[in-house]
């Protein structure tokens, strides 16, 4: 259904604001866009390959951002609460993006708009307000400086309204750390691929949202129908229970069972102390009350209080497995307390957790091999498990201090830094810190890794089937007949196939925007589900095949963009250590990353040439995306 060729569950508008100029235009919500690429990421993605050079530096004001919710944002779809940002990454100088939960999406869409795109750069610093029919560009001199938490604080004060939701950087974006986040709402994070240091190199400190509109879908009581059902199939699933109690630090005890657990910067998949810093513990001694996006089933995060010991009052919120494998195993720091101490400082600053532990870790497996001194990082004790150091160095890091400004530029970049013989050590693929799965014991995992269009990454595919060794959903999503080696962690057979499948599904989900929780894992809503939840809310006429075809197609587009940035095949490699270390741990023991066998395929089934990892012209025609052809295949 369309009214007045426009699709329910938009705004149908815009924001287009120039932070160089100080205008500001509200503009439509192109309808080709609704249908080729829906929202979020997906709008990211054909915005940034269409205005966004790619022989620009990403810390230039030619870059823009990209703020994006979905058709599904606002409504009572589970789980929609979650906002996609988009850009060319400082981090990676390709394709980027990050996503969070929280309630600024929604918001977004009450105030009435779709996305934000900014361009250009400030001569100080400002933040963007929304508010239902205002939009203000404000003095940001204040707040330039302090923590997010503060900053999200003395905006709510300055307008006098604490529903107002906030998007805002810290210190670390400020400083243009490569890999800055964005906190958004409280605790909730856009963590990776650096686009805190976008907004910082456009100082621009904030955008804040005040919305009192809603969100109208086409089919009012088929998509509550539809909702409730999916809200079911979440409810009901074996997992959703353990999620809900422990969030995702759930996966400490399991991941490290598998050997899937990183420790030592990778040089083994388990540690021998998972009881001190796993849910268990956590649920046990430092939660203190469970918390949840807007419209959420499940409330996978929880708020956590340290009550006594060194770091008695220390307090978070959001406290992720990706967080404790960073600055826990990953650094061989077995003190939970100082994790839970490094994720708020992280949150204040503005850090994404997942490089920097991924950049304390290289450090420390540098310092042990002796092919650095202390002497070159400000005289600091690099030892194993030092949160002292940790510590200290997150610190330096934000601010670009000492040491810190080499930390601050990442795994690839300190590495070269250093020379050619830490390179081995520097766990990244495209330039971005590998999240905390070692593919040895999952495949699919180290597929995805390298596979994933911003950079190592586990949520572009999120693969998760075979790291539980789940036959039930395996069977559902891709039939009897490939078991019992799809649900093999260790087997390469099928595995192609599960991440491309997933890379499109996930395109989609981030374009929605829904969250990966309840979709991926626990593994409750699939394809029929997202559509008939997207048909029912929009009006579009849309069927699974199609469908899956505009996940392909933005998935493709973030190829070709890559592309353009200089990528192809040979940027396609894992670290040395994963191909020629067999892993000692657990399941995953004997084990490497069978690259070899799983790449060619997955190339096959997307149909990328073989030879260059481009996608084939007839690919590209066949998806709509005739362009690229000639952007591609014109060098």
């Amino acid at each position: 259904m369309k009214t007045k060729n426009k699709y329910f569950g938009y705004t149908n508008k815009y924001i287009r604001v120039n932070l160089t100029t100080g205008n500001i235009k509200v503009l439509p919500t192109p309808v080709e866009w609704q249908e080729n690429y829906l929202g979020g990421s997906g709008f990211g993605t054909k915005i940034l390959y269409d205005e966004v050079s790619a022989e620009i530096d990403p810390l230039s004001e030619k870059n823009k951002l990209i703020i994006a919710t979905g058709p599904l944002s606002g409504t009572l779809w589970p789980s929609s609460g979650r906002i996609a940002v988009i850009s060319k990454s400082p981090l990676t100088n390709i394709y980027g993006d990050a996503n969070s939960g929280g309630f600024f999406a929604p918001e977004l869409k009450f105030a009435g708009y779709d996305f934000v795109v900014v361009e250009g750069k400030s001569n100080h610093p400002v933040y963007l307000y929304i508010e239902q029919n205002s939009i203000k560009l404000l003095n940001a001199e204040h707040i330039w400086g302090k923590t997010t938490f503060e900053t999200e604080e003395i905006i709510r004060k300055t307008h006098n309204d604490d529903e107002i939701k906030v998007l805002c950087i810290g210190p670390a974006g400020e400083n243009l750390v490569r890999y800055a986040c964005i906190m958004v709402s409280y605790g909730r994070t856009a963590s990776r691929s650096g686009m805190g240091a976008v907004m910082g190199s456009k100082m621009l400190k904030a955008i804040a949202v005040r919305g009192y509109g809603k969100v109208e879908v086409a089919h009012p009581q088929k998509f509550f129908d539809t909702a409730v059902k999916a809200q079911k199939l979440i409810l009901d699933n074996e997992f959703t229970e353990g999620e809900s109690k422990y969030g995702t630090p759930a996966l400490v005890e399991l991941m490290n069972e598998v050997g899937r657990f990183p420790t030592r910067n990778y040089q083994q998949g388990h540690c021998d102390y998972v009881d001190q810093i796993g849910s268990q513990r956590l649920q046990k001694e430092f939660v203190v009350s469970h918390l949840a996006c807007y419209c959420c089933p499940i409330g996978c995060d929880k708020y956590y209080f340290v009550k006594k010991g060194e770091f008695a009052g220390v307090d978070t919120v959001s406290l992720e497995y990706e967080t404790i494998s960073a600055l826990g195993s990953r650094c061989d720091n077995r003190n939970l307390e100082s994790i839970i101490k490094m994720d708020r400082i992280c949150n204040e600053l503005g850090l994404d957790t997942i490089s920097t532990g991924g950049v304390i870790a290289f450090l420390m497996e540098l310092n042990e091999k002796k092919l650095i001194s202390a002497r070159q990082f400000d005289n600091l004790d690099l030892s194993w498990g030092n949160y002292d150091t940790m510590i200290k160095l997150i610190e330096k890091i934000a601010y670009r201090q000492g040491c810190g400004d080499m930390l601050a530029e990442g795994v690839y970049r300190l590495s070269k830094m250093l020379g050619p013989e830490t390179e081995y050590y520097a766990m990244h693929v495209k330039g971005q810190e590998i999240p905390a799965q070692d593919g040895r014991a999952q495949q699919s995992m180290g597929l995805a890794h390298v596979t994933s269009s911003r950079g190592a990454d586990h949520l572009k595919g999120f693969p998760t089937i075979d790291e539980t060794g789940y036959p039930g959903e395996a069977i559902k999503r891709y039939g009897k007949d490939k078991l019992p080696e799809i649900v093999d962690g260790t087997q390469p057979k099928y595995k192609p196939m599960v991440v491309k499948d997933g890379e499109d599904f996930c395109a989609v989900l981030d374009s929605a925007v829904v969250c990966k929780f309840g979709t991926m894992f626990p593994p409750a809503l699939y394809w029929e589900e997202i559509t008939e939840g997207i048909k029912y809310a929009t009006g579009m006429e849309i069927d699974v095949h199609k469908l899956k075809k505009i996940g392909e197609r933005i998935y493709n587009l973030q190829r070709v963009y890559n592309i353009m940035c200089g990528i192809s095949k040979k940027d396609d490699k894992l670290p040395e250590r994963f191909i020629k270390e067999k892993s000692p741990s657990k399941r995953a023991k004997g084990h490497i990353v069978y690259l070899d066998k799983m790449l060619p395929e997955y190339y096959r089934i997307r149909n990328w040439d073989e030879k260059t990892g481009y996608p084939k012209r007839e690919k590209l025609v066949e998806l709509g995306l005739t362009d690229a052809v000639k952007k591609i295949y014109s060098k």
